[in-house]
């Protein structure tokens, strides 16, 4: 039983539970054209105005009659549209822009193309098991394979720097960074975050601290960010150690990337770099107690898949905490699927 994405999108929730759950189980269609369309890079291409399929297949050397077939479906629900067959940016595609702030593109590829998208189908692996799908699948885990096929790695890469912006100004906004002297940003990739912290905080000075692959790229980036004089970069392996000097240090996106005994060990490696008076700050989901929708719950189902880590609720966060020797403060909720969480030294 087939049915037309057209008809399927357009059902509203006073629609039969049948039809509300062929949408459910089809979404991954609509997912899958807007990978193409991403990973092609037709929103930069229409970007300059309204084209034909024809005009977009011979751009991207695509077959022209396929490329209008995944154009027409996913007009049909709104992420481009079409007048006389030429085919224009919707807000939907406008965040697909490869210039556009906020840039979903390279998410879309990571998280429907390359690695994602097949370890989801092992899915199974993991409910069986417990064990990581990505791992099964593919034989190493996912930060070995990004060192295998660095080309990935550079896409997942700028997959977290361009989604990062929002949740970077929620932080700034959100947290006082005023009181502290130096900030370590533990797992901080490029540098998105803590530059943008130091840009709003003159009298702060960082460490962002990465694997050595990872720091390679940051410093150029934070040289063009115009805090060089007040961040150094320092490589190593935060499950052994990591920088001290630092009264304050944050982590954001990397305690859900690991199973609890692995998330101690960071947390811990913190705790004893960390002056009495330190504070930890993570930056990750907080997952409600109640049944109410909320993004973590399948961010947290990701983490199942791809790395064997998990988002946490407020209560298992205090735990967490306590086991490293900190307690937890406060939990400061943004307007994005991302809190901000705050411990300090028992």
């Amino acid at each position: 039983m087939t049915t037309p994405a057209v008809e399927q999108t357009n059902q509203t929730p006073e629609q039969p539970a049948q039809v509300q759950m062929l949408q459910i189980i089809s979404g991954f269609w609509i997912s899958r054209a807007v990978y193409v369309i991403a990973r092609l890079g037709i929103p930069d291409l229409l970007k300059s105005g309204p084209k034909t399929a024809e005009e977009l297949a011979s751009a991207t050397k695509m077959h022209a009659p396929s490329l209008y077939r995944i154009l027409r479906a996913l007009a049909s629900v709104g992420v481009v549209t079409q007048e006389d067959k030429r085919f224009a940016l919707t807000p939907l595609s406008e965040t697909l822009v490869t210039s556009a702030p906020g840039s979903l593109r390279w998410f879309a590829v990571s998280e429907l193309g390359q690695e994602h998208y097949p370890a989801w189908g092992n899915l199974m692996h993991s409910v069986k098991t417990g064990e990581i799908a990505f791992d099964n699948l593919f034989g190493v885990d996912i930060w070995k394979y990004f060192q295998q096929n660095p080309e990935d790695g550079a896409v997942f890469n700028d997959s977290m720097s361009s989604v990062t912006a929002a949740t970077n100004e929620a932080i700034t906004s959100l947290y006082d960074f005023s009181g502290f002297k130096k900030l370590v940003d533990v797992g901080g990739g490029h540098g998105g975050l803590i530059t943008s912290i130091l840009k709003s905080n003159p009298q702060l000075k960082g460490i962002l601290f990465d694997a050595s692959e990872v720091i390679e790229g940051a410093r150029a980036k934070i040289e063009a960010a115009g805090v060089a004089d007040r961040c150094e970069t320092v490589a190593g392996d935060f499950f052994k150690a990591v920088p001290e000097g630092g009264d304050a240090y944050i982590m954001k996106w990397i305690i859900h990337d690991w199973d609890d005994e692995r998330a101690i060990r960071i947390l811990n490696n913190v705790r004893n770099q960390m002056p009495s008076n330190g504070r930890v700050i993570l930056v990750d989901c907080v997952v409600p107690e109640t049944d109410e929708p909320h993004f973590s719950k399948f961010i947290d189902l990701n983490m199942l898949v791809m790395t064997g880590g998990k988002e946490r609720t407020a209560k298992e966060f205090q735990e967490l905490l306590a086991a490293a020797g900190l307690k937890l403060l406060r939990v400061i909720p943004t307007d994005l699927p991302t809190s901000i969480v705050e411990g300090e030294p028992l």
